[in-house]
């Protein structure tokens, strides 16, 4: 197996809160304008959180209707809308036409799965007893129901799996597709996330563990790194991103977007919910080394920042563990005060954003940073104005419950 193929990007797709595309998604971002809203389609008054980056209901049936695709479940649906744009832009599917059987991995990353199923499921079977149990609930909400509705439909017929590792899930499976191409076993895949909680079992169970915002205030409900922080908000969608080797980008006539140079994976093997920064740091450092860059070449950091003290705390200390007096250099950007915390799609999101940072030269501004904590003393942070991006590389970080590290180095494609 060859182990010098590069890897590159050629298709990108997301939804959220911030819209049904990358162009909508960066509109947003640019003009400072979060997705983070009050939440109205359930009951919050028994809740201490009230807000959430909520995907338009109306609006995203409308989007599926376009791809021809009737709403079932808003996890594996978003991922397949995700999913059709990014094949779409990296010219593996043409609209109206059948696809046709490709060798394309299908990899996706979610937290908790197909939960909107499983929710209806279990209160059909309280109403209704085993009677309420329909032959389709097993399909339906097991967890590998993402990627296979993403094959079946786009007939790709490569190694198709989901990994589930809590907020980190996506960072992984787009890691697991990178070595997978560049170590010679698969020219393409297709990987991303998918992940939301919003139903009124899923939320309470996010709620109880006290991390969430208390703020009702949507616009600033979500301030990443902030003394003042009120804690996490969680939102939803997916995201999606074609990866290939060069040589059949090129080949195809491919728009490269960005070119994946570099993975890390870490357990901290600590504690089941408190993160360790030694175990983190391990990750960055071992992505650095497999993209083979010094950490001073790092244009940007994009961070796992979710707003919760002890998360931010630990996050500020591996970085300055892992990048040394770079650190202060490289400015850090913190993307989910914009469309809320993705769970297992919050690594694909994000790392969608930092490739469009790539390509425009634009970090977005730290929504909501007003009064940054006394941890983040010595980190070069976004300010709330946008600021340039320097250099060409980028590292992407996901660090989630139970311990799990994932790091990304991407870098502004160049022939």
């Amino acid at each position: 197996m060859s182990t010098s193929r590069r890897v590159v990007i050629t298709g990108l797709g997301t939804v959220s809160a911030l819209g049904f595309n990358e162009n909508e998604l960066w509109a947003q971002m640019i003009a400072r304008q979060t997705g983070i809203r009050t939440i109205k389609h359930l009951d919050t008054s028994e809740l201490k959180t009230t807000v959430g980056g909520v995907i338009d209901r109306d609006a995203f049936k409308d989007a599926l209707l376009a791809i021809r695709l009737r709403y079932t479940d808003l996890t594996v649906d978003s991922a397949i809308l995700a999913s059709d744009q990014a094949l779409r832009q990296a010219g593996l599917i043409v609209a109206d036409t059948p696809p046709e059987p490709q060798p394309i991995a299908t990899l996706f990353g979610t937290g908790i799965g197909s939960v909107e199923s499983y929710y209806k499921s279990v209160c059909s079977y309280i109403e209704k007893g085993t009677k309420g149990i329909r032959p389709t609930t097993v399909p339906r909400c097991m967890a590998n129901a993402i990627c296979s509705q993403i094959a079946i439909r786009y007939r790709l017929t490569g190694p198709n799996y989901v990994v589930t590792a809590a907020c980190t899930s996506s960072t992984t499976a787009i890691g697991i597709a990178f070595r997978m191409i560049k170590d010679g076993y698969i020219d393409k895949a297709l990987c991303g996330g998918a992940d939301t909680i919003f139903d009124p079992m899923t939320l309470a169970a996010w709620d109880r563990l006290g991390m969430m915002s208390r703020d009702p205030a949507p616009i600033r409900a979500c301030r990443p790194f902030d003394r003042d922080r009120a804690g996490c908000v969680v939102g939803e969608g997916a995201a999606a991103l074609v990866l290939e080797t060069l040589e059949s980008a090129q080949a195809r006539g491919a728009t490269i977007r960005a070119e994946l140079c570099g993975y890390g994976e870490s357990s901290d093997a600590r504690h089941i919910t408190a993160p360790d920064a030694e175990g983190q740091a391990r990750a960055i450092r071992d992505a650095l080394a497999s993209a083979g860059i010094a950490a001073d070449a790092l244009g940007m950091i994009s961070a796992h920042g979710t707003a919760t003290v002890i998360n931010d705390l630990t996050e500020c200390q591996s970085a300055k563990m892992a990048l040394g007096t770079a650190v202060s250099t490289i400015p850090i950007a913190a993307q989910k005060s914009y469309f809320g915390h993705l769970l297992g799609g919050s690594g694909a999101i994000e790392t969608l954003a930092t490739v469009l940072s790539l390509e425009t030269g634009i970090i977005p501004a730290n929504l909501n940073l007003e009064t940054p904590d006394e941890a983040t003393a010595g980190l070069c942070l976004v300010g709330n104005t946008s600021t340039p991006l320097q250099r060409p590389y980028a590292l992407k970080s996901s660090f989630g419950v139970g311990g799990n590290n994932g790091v990304l180095v991407l870098r502004r494609y160049s022939c």
